[in-house]
């Protein structure tokens, strides 16, 4: 599955934001579950904010502050409804303070949320003359470049040298992950956990933790970063959602399948939607799966309309329930934007599904050049090349298992092996 770490790693500016401000929660004897903390957080930042324009309304810095806060609620949430409010406000911040730093670097975060990268590049380039030493600013950059397929070291580093915290460790993690250096990686999240201050840095930091172990088959490793997230808080969507992979991953079919059922109806991010899709269509539920594919499409179309595009995202989900046709559509309008290797990827599958595998190789092998340690891109560019007849097939595909044994397709890439030997 897909995993962008670090296009909505904004967390650890709300954080600072919600310690300036005080709970609003009040006692009730039949009260209903707590939301997870990270929403709590939110609501906090939002109301203060909200109470501060109020009082000043021509506080840019403020509006500036609540509209980064309303693209981080769509992210929670999985409303993109947020993103017209989020513009609003940076809109108005704008209005007050004309080429404010701070209204820019919202804007450029709401732009990578929306997948317009190459505005949130330019957004990011703007604010960087007015606040050349805000690290803020290299973080929606860092975003922006990755996601194009730029390279983002440097700008990875020049956040690090101006604040060592949680959104710089966690972006130099992906950057590190995506080259290879699982270690390395490791060790930069780690950094970012010793540094995590309250506790939506710390469940952050656990989930990707988890995450990294995850998709580098360590499961004992992963399930122990999300238990220990959720000794901090247990109503985190997100490390539940790597206990059910976890549980899947175990055999452990219905336990996940339960889960999934409670995340889409409390927070129907795209990501979670089409988990629970796949994993219902392997067991034996079509027709369930169906419907969470029709619920997917549907945040799809909202996200449209609220401005975004992910063809990424839906060329997977699409390849995943058999539309080839629209996978390559898909893949190719993403490929058009931006070459970035999960779209390359994507597009080897998609061309892969088409027949067309000659042309599937030259996507697939672009996606593994940079060395990421990715047990999908394995997958697909093994099954292309036996597709092709090509004799290193085999190889591909015991790397794929040997990165993570426990991947969604590891049954396919056995049974592709099996008919190789």
């Amino acid at each position: 599955m897909i995993r962008l770490v670090a296009v909505t790693a904004i967390v650890g500016g709300i954080a600072l934001l919600v310690t300036a401000v005080s709970a609003l929660s009040t006692p009730d004897a039949n009260p209903p579950p707590a939301p997870a903390a990270v929403e709590s957080a939110l609501h906090r930042t939002i109301s203060a904010a909200q109470d501060k324009l109020r009082r000043t309304p021509s506080d840019a810095r403020t509006w500036a502050s609540l509209g980064t806060a309303y693209v981080e609620q769509a992210r929670v949430t999985g409303d993109p409804a947020y993103y017209a409010k989020a513009q609003g406000a940076l809109d108005e911040s704008l209005e007050h303070q004309p080429d404010n730093g701070w209204a820019l670097v919202g804007l450029g975060a709401l732009a990578n949320a929306r997948h317009d990268f190459t505005t949130a590049r330019d957004l990011a380039q703007r604010a960087a003359a007015v606040l050349p030493d805000t690290a803020e600013v290299y973080g929606v950059l860092a975003d922006a470049q990755t996601q194009l397929g730029l390279e983002a070291t440097a700008t990875v580093q020049r956040m690090l040298d101006l604040e060592p915290g949680v959104p710089s460790f966690t972006r130099a993690a992906y950057d590190l992950e995506q080259r290879g250096d699982v270690e390395g990686a490791r060790t930069a999240l780690e950094r970012a956990l010793e540094a995590a201050v309250v506790p939506t840095e710390v469940v952050f930091c656990r989930y990707h933790l988890g995450e990294l172990a995850f998709d580098n088959g360590r499961l004992d490793e992963a399930e122990a970063q999300y238990e220990q997230g959720l000794l901090v808080d247990p109503r985190d969507v997100t490390l539940l959602q790597g206990k059910a992979k976890v549980a899947a991953a175990r055999g452990r079919v219905d336990d996940a399948l339960r889960v999934y059922e409670e995340l889409v109806a409390r927070a129907p991010l795209p990501q979670f939607l089409h988990e629970y899709a796949v994993l219902l269509r392997r067991a034996g539920r079509g027709d369930e799966a169906a419907r969470q594919f029709s619920v997917l499409d549907q945040q799809f179309a909202l996200l449209a309309a609220s401005g975004g595009s992910d063809d990424l995202a839906a060329s997977v989900a699409a390849a995943d329930r058999g539309d080839a046709v629209t996978a390559l559509r898909s893949a190719e309008a993403e490929w058009g934007r931006r070459q970035h290797v999960l779209v390359a990827d994507a597009l080897a599958w998609a061309l892969h599904l088409n027949g067309r595998d000659g042309e599937a190789l030259e996507y697939a092998t672009r996606a593994a050049a940079p060395g990421w340690r990715n047990a999908v891109f394995a997958f697909h560019r093994g099954t292309i090349l036996a597709a092709l007849g090509r004799p290193e097939a085999a190889d591909v595909l015991d790397e794929a298992l040997r990165i993570n044994p426990h991947f969604p397709d590891a049954g396919a890439a056995r049974s592709t092996l099996a008919g190789l030997r």
